[in-house]
């Protein structure tokens, strides 16, 4: 017979595990430290969740603390990324997925308005050249005579 096997071992059982493993709330103070920032400089910032070690019941807890606020948004460019402003304004979540709807990236974007949601400067060229070939368009078939039937009347 070993020494170990004189060591009493008691295995002590939970009702439920912890709802988390206490990273919630440094990230949501990190999140008050971005927003005050937004407030006095007017820089925003943009923390990656999935370079932060989560534990089981860690990404509920601070979705739980953030709650969900009026403005959602989903954009659709590679796969679904799914925008949501939490109850805080100007703490927004975004949450990017792949073509099969599996998640690529999770973040926290303290701003005013998401960077995703905001028309990119390149496009506004493209933009212009649209709208003036519409208003073109719209001009030439305003002023042009109205079509006749060919039947010529007695």
């Amino acid at each position: 017979m070993s020494a170990l096997d004189d060591i009493q071992v008691q295995v002590a059982q939970t009702d439920r595990p912890s709802p988390d493993h206490g990273n919630a709330l440094p990230i949501l103070s990190e999140i008050r430290h971005a927003v005050a920032r937004l407030a006095e400089t007017g820089e925003a910032t943009c923390i990656d969740l999935a370079a932060i070690p989560f534990g089981p019941g860690d990404e509920d807890r601070l979705m739980q603390l953030l709650g969900r606020g009026e403005v959602e948004a989903t954009v659709q460019a590679l796969g679904p990324t799914r925008i949501w402003e939490t109850r805080f304004p100007g703490v927004w979540v975004l949450d990017y997925a792949n073509g099969e709807d599996q998640r690529v990236a999770l973040q926290i974007e303290v701003d005013e308005v998401p960077r995703i949601l905001r028309t990119q400067q390149a496009d506004l060229g493209d933009c212009l050249a649209a709208l003036d070939a519409g208003l073109e368009a719209a001009a030439g078939t305003a002023s042009s005579p109205a079509p006749t039937t060919g039947a010529s009347e007695s």
